[in-house]
């Protein structure tokens, strides 16, 4: 075989194929030269999800004749001014976007230079380029590219159907516009509106926030926490959802480094380590966040569509992220997300009544027209004669006076205990509306704290079993807990192997009281058998934690009293992270008297 070199229209074809995986990677391209451009508005139009026409148009610097024939060569670029590959300070940098998608689409800029009176158009089809003429233009850019991929049939088989390429657009889009509020971006698909954000001005963190808000829902705006911090030349700002605002996907974390959206693993593994004690592993928070970095520490240029980065030091982006969420985290204290108590109430059906409730065309109260169904012969007149004014209300009450004297509970976030429900869930009244806690949950989130402060502090106290609990599982989990049992130790769990398939428990933390110990040590195992091994369960002590928080806590169906469920409340109201248990379940319900009064027609 003769050796030789390729031509010109095959070398961009084939770059195309690295830089053009579809119609969003070009409108990404296109977008972000605009944004480079200084552009204050991008505007993009598509037909047929980007196969047939993606236009992108922006007010930003513009170009004049001699640029726009250079802008179409390949690798020449006015975003390296020193030729320094070490010190990208824009999104675009290689020159590759603009000839690789016209070699393989009917590519058209048009645009007219700051400062200028004339505009120039250029074409280029399918690689071919055509001289610069002269057009009418505002100042600005537009660049059409017509045909995506009719120079490479083969690519478009590969293409999904038009509303699933439109709805890549449309992520891309939103992307960049998160990590430029200062921008106004919209999409159209030539009859609609699909995407229109205004330029957000102001201070940085509140544009930033309205945007997300655009996009990720008022709830996330609503319930999300600030960061703001740096560590050895690096910075980290943006928003975190509460643990109890999560979803079943990642859809809705976004990550942006040097304004770059990106999807790296490691970034996105520092997001699990920090949510780690809050949220069981299905489920995932909303993030919006922004990491700041020197060019020099950062390496964007590990991956054709620059999608993925690089860090010189990869532990110090991970371990500032994880610190401060963490941190964040810590300051809500028991704060739990609005949607808990928007849910409770959207769950509450006016009107309703249990089945054998009265209904029907002779019931006054509730007509048979608004439920459906027959009345039973009789209940209609048992149904007026309940709702009747009751006798003796002159009588004194039974009720204890101190019952009903206590006070509201102003200088109280979570009220005054005044019932508990099914001896599961105590119910508090505040100064305006009421608070419902799950006991169980709110309880083993207040003894996972106190194990991790008492493991950071002298350590976990231990108390002794008057007679040693053997318990019996299955020899691998056995072995896997014994050759842990220094380690456990440490966590104030002492215990022996009692021969194969056997295990004996001689102490437990104190904290605990009386516990559980087959289901712990079950619970123990299960979890080393989906860990590393190299890895020490100081590192995992979330996880040991809230086992063991969870077999020590009080159980649903244990009856409390005042004082209790009052002590209850009080601890919580001083406990970071109250708010969610360790699976990132809420601990506790508010509902707002305005609420309450609106459901019941007062409002």
């Amino acid at each position: 075989m003769t050796i030789r070199l390729l031509p010109e229209t095959l070398i961009n074809r084939i770059a195309a194929g690295e830089v053009v995986e579809r119609p969003s990677s070009a409108a990404k391209e296109l977008i972000e030269n605009a944004i480079d451009a200084g552009a204050t508005r991008v505007d993009v139009v598509i037909q047929d999800g980007g196969q047939s026409l993606i236009s992108v148009s922006d007010d930003g610097c513009g170009m004049d004749a001699d640029e726009l024939t250079l802008a179409v060569e390949r690798h020449a670029t006015s975003k390296l001014p020193d030729d320094d590959i070490f010190d990208v300070k824009f999104l675009g940098f290689r020159g590759e976007a603009l000839p690789s998608i016209a070699a393989v689409s009917r590519l058209e800029i048009t645009s007219r230079a700051e400062g200028s009176d004339a505009a120039w158009s250029v074409r280029v089809d399918g690689g071919a380029k055509s001289a610069p003429t002269p057009a009418a233009h505002g100042k600005g850019t537009r660049v059409d590219v017509r045909d995506l991929f009719y120079a490479t049939p083969a690519r478009l088989k590969f293409l999904k159907t038009p509303r699933t390429e439109q709805g890549h657009i449309s992520e891309t889009i939103k992307r960049l516009s998160m990590a430029h509020p200062a921008v106004g971006f919209s999409l159209s698909d030539g009859t609609r509106k699909l995407i229109d954000f205004a330029p957000v001005t102001g201070d940085l963190f509140d544009a930033r926030l309205n945007r997300l808000a655009a996009i990720m829902g008022r709830d996330f705006a609503g319930n999300a926490l600030l960061i703001d911090a740096s560590r050895e030349g690096l910075s980290l700002s943006g928003y975190v959802g509460l643990p109890t605002l999560n979803r079943g996907n990642a859809a809705l974390q976004y990550l942006f480094v040097n304004d770059r959206p990106v999807s790296d693993r490691m970034l996105y593994g520092a997001l699990r380590g920090a949510y780690r004690d809050f949220l069981a592993s299905d489920r995932y928070p909303l993030v919006a966040l922004f990491v700041e970095a020197p060019a020099a520490m950062v390496d964007v240029n590990v991956h054709p569509a620059k999608t993925e980065v690089r860090f010189r030091d990869a532990g110090l982006i991970r371990g500032l992220i994880v610190s401060a969420i963490k941190h964040a985290l810590g300051e809500a204290g028991h704060r739990a997300s609005t949607t808990v108590s928007d849910a409770a109430l959207g769950a509450l059906r006016p009107g309703q009544l249990p089945p054998h409730s009265g209904r029907g065309a002779n019931n006054p109260i509730y007509p048979a027209a608004h439920f459906g169904g027959a009345l039973s012969p009789g209940m209609a007149e048992n149904s007026v004669n309940f709702h009747a004014p009751l006798a003796d209300l002159d009588q004194t009450p039974t009720a204890r006076a101190a019952d009903i004297q206590d006070p509201v509970g102003a200088d109280f976030p979570l009220g005054v205990a005044r019932a508990q429900l099914h001896a599961t869930y105590v119910v508090a009244q505040t100064n305006d509306g009421i608070v419902i806690v799950d006991q169980h949950a709110a309880h083993e989130r207040l003894v996972e704290e106190r194990i991790k402060t008492a493991m950071a502090a002298e350590g976990v106290a231990r108390q002794g079993l008057l007679i040693p609990e053997v318990i019996e599982m299955d020899e691998v989990a056995c072995d896997r807990l014994v050759a842990r049992a220094g380690e456990l130790a440490e966590l104030g769990l002492i215990i022996d192997g009692f021969g194969p398939g056997a295990i004996v428990v001689r102490e437990t933390p104190a904290l605990l009281g009386e516990i559980n110990l087959r289901g712990l040590l079950q619970d123990l195992a299960d979890g080393l058998a989906e860990t590393d091994e190299a890895i020490a369960l100081k590192d995992r002590i979330g996880d040991v934690c809230a086992s063991m928080a969870c077999h020590g806590s009080v159980r649903a169906g244990r009856a409390l009293n005042g004082p209790e469920m009052n002590a209850l409340l009080r601890e919580m109201e001083t406990t970071p992270h109250s708010g969610q248990c360790a699976h990132g379940r809420p601990t506790y319900v508010e509902l707002k008297l305005a609420d309450i009064e609106k459901l019941f027609g007062r409002r």
